[in-house]
């Protein structure tokens, strides 16, 4: 009971100990030069025989101030590049000096640091052609000669731990591949695992990772890390987009720089802070200095940045400008810097699409380092925040369809209008087949390019049909802006226009130039918000035209009884019809926080009073794509079934 009680209050107090001690998230510059002042670790190189290669190899060994024989240490294995051998940390880190100062700020555990010879052959010298298939493969076979020689070796010789949490692997590029490929395949063996800049040697994260589960269960700390310039982070951002996708607790760590030392030395002053300690996962996504690209950047743009917890960095150089904000639903200020360049960091950003400004001297502008997208009645800047549940709208190795932009004369609206049209994969080979459509609508301030752009639609529905979730279909998203009237647009009399531009133009338009099935049971309406409600009008009112409906987000206004009570009174009328010709009466909402949710929820229960069936279906996320996004992703699956 005692040895219990002793052993918690050591926990505790290890527990204690790191949270007072705040791990800085990048190393003070000069850290790794000599401190005279403080104890010193000793480096030695040792020899020993590896029946893995059938000859004697050296690795270098570094042993922490104040190192005993009578005391136990856990082993860090930390590996070299491509271009390098055993020498190459010492040579261009200065892994001593970096320990050897962590440990004088009492911020590292006692441990052994193993440096070996990555290039399991006879003639290990890093010489002649480095990237030849003989010393590529050497390195993937040194994994047996870690395993089967230098680790029994290394617990022979020294007084060092021989369980699992006690041992750790980690390396830059040729070896950050090497540690993620032996620490993440041999998790009975190591509990802590780090890749600094990892090269293509690293394996394909489902190959790593093949088990997620386990792998959470057993790792300490996975930690990955590479510069924001280097030519090699898409291999560690593959890894990490697994491991966000499946859950798995790591670090991802991105800073300023390239491929060398500078991110290197930070990567193991970081890494060995962490080690042989207890770690707290839910704070791994603070350790990071940069951010990951937003995938809604121009080409080549750096800034702004996504961390690992949501939040949004932004770099603006504007040397005139008094003052500039970022709008992001909330206004940010933004902090001038000595070089003309406006920086500020967000709070954490709901997953998904959203749209921003720049306000520059009250000024609102697109920034230009974003991709612009109309919305919101003009042209905005968007960012794309990555959750785990994306993989719906991710490009992916299926079969792709094509977007298609037509312009079609209205003698409705009398002008020039444009639609977007997406057809699924074989739909120019398959010419005899026809197919079913739905029309897809917008909502307020934006125009046909919303669903396209914004919405992804194509990339959903490839997806689908390549699953076999979904029939092939073509949609069609028009422009829902037809005329003025009424609050907003959404009057009686903008709602009839859109009716008959839909009736008498756009349906008969598509009906001539392309292969589509004409009956209602292949026709569907759906859109979101305003095209929610041009959906609820013009769908309901031609039922004998659509089988499906699909109403986003929206519902008929409860202050305005004058635009919903005839429409509550056609569907009195008209209540036995339309539950009859209709197969998907869906309604869907982005729970309490939707600015419709009140309108819909009152319309909801008009439809249960006047028994219209529907079926209601909610996803969070408010008034915003990430809803609508899901939303087209599960309404298409009902479709033309």
């Amino acid at each position: 009971m005692i040895k219990k009680l002793f052993s918690a209050a050591v926990l505790i107090c290890s527990l204690m100990h790191l949270q007072a001690q705040e791990i800085l998230k990048q190393m003070p510059k000069g850290f790794e030069e000599v401190r005279t002042e403080i104890a010193k670790g000793k480096i030695d190189t040792i020899t020993y025989n590896s029946k893995t290669v059938g000859a004697n190899r050296r690795a270098l060994v570094y042993t922490p101030p104040g190192f005993s024989k009578k005391k136990k240490y856990p082993v860090l294995y930390l590996l070299h590049g491509i271009g390098g051998d055993e020498k190459e940390w010492l040579n261009g880190g200065k892994p001593q000096n970096i320990l050897d100062n962590l440990y004088a700020e009492g911020k590292l555990q006692p441990m052994i640091v193993v440096m070996p010879n990555g290039r399991a052959m006879k003639d290990d010298r890093a010489t002649g052609n480095i990237m030849s298939q003989d010393k590529v493969q050497a390195f993937a076979t040194f994994e047996q000669d870690l395993l089967n020689d230098l680790i029994p070796f290394i617990e022979k010789k020294f007084p060092v731990y021989k369980d699992r949490e006690n041992r750790a692997i980690a390396g830059l590029s040729m070896g950050g591949g090497q540690s993620l490929n032996f620490g993440l395949g041999n998790l009975d063996r190591f509990a802590w695992v780090g890749g600094f800049s990892s090269a293509p040697n690293t394996k394909l994260p489902q190959e790593l990772v093949p088990n997620p589960e386990t792998a959470k269960q057993q790792l300490k700390l996975l930690f990955i890390s590479c510069g924001d310039a280097d030519g090699l982070l898409s291999f560690s951002k593959r890894t990490h987009d697994y491991l966000r996708q499946n859950d798995v607790p790591h670090i991802y760590y991105l800073e300023p720089g390239g491929h060398d030392f500078k991110v290197w030395k930070n990567g193991l002053y970081m890494f060995s802070q962490f080690l042989f300690k207890p770690v707290d996962a839910s704070q791994f996504s603070k350790y990071t200095v940069s951010g990951t690209t937003a995938a809604s950047n121009i080409r080549s743009a750096k800034y702004p940045q996504i961390l690992p917890d949501s939040r949004v960095m932004f770099r603006i150089k504007a040397p005139d400008a008094q003052k500039v904000q970022i709008d992001l639903g909330k206004k940010y200020d933004m902090q001038k810097d000595t070089g003309g360049y406006w920086i500020v960091t967000t709070d954490s950003i709901s997953e998904g699409f959203h749209y921003y400004s720049l306000i520059i001297d009250g000024v609102a502008v697109a920034d230009p380092a974003s991709e612009t997208f109309y919305g919101m009645g003009r042209m905005a800047s968007g960012i794309e925040i990555p959750f785990k549940g994306d993989g719906y709208y991710e490009l992916k190795d299926v079969p792709h369809g094509d977007i298609r932009i037509k312009k079609y004369y209205s003698a409705v609206t009398r002008s020039w209008r444009q639609c977007y049209i997406y057809t699924p994969p074989g739909y120019d080979a398959n010419t005899t087949a026809k197919y079913p459509v739905l029309y897809l609508l917008h909502g307020g301030g934006e125009d046909e390019r919303g669903w396209a752009m914004q919405g992804k639609t194509d990339i959903i529905l490839d997806n689908l049909i390549a699953e076999q979730k979904a029939k092939p279909m073509i949609i069609v998203m028009m422009d829902g802006n037809v005329s003025a009237g009424g609050p907003g647009g959404f009057g009686e009399q903008a709602l009839r226009a859109f009716e008959n531009e839909l009736k008498q133009t756009l349906i008969p338009f598509i009906e001539k130039n392309y292969r589509v099935a004409t009956d209602a049971n292949s026709r569907a309406l759906a859109g979101l918000s305003m095209g929610g409600l041009q959906t609820l009008h013009a769908g309901v009112r031609n039922t004998n035209m659509f089988a499906y409906l699909g109403v986003f987000s929206s519902g008929w206004w409860s202050n305005q009884p004058a635009l919903s009570n005839p429409q509550y009174e056609f569907m009195k009328t008209n209540a036995s019809t339309i539950n009859t010709n209709l197969k998907q009466f869906w309604i869907a909402m982005g729970g309490k926080e939707d600015i419709a949710y009140n309108n819909c929820k009152i319309m909801l229960a008009k439809f249960d009073e006047l028994n219209i069936k529907y079926k209601y279906s909610e996803y969070p996320g408010g008034h915003t794509w990430p809803v609508w996004r899901n939303n087209i992703y599960n309404f298409a699956q009902l479709l033309f079934k």
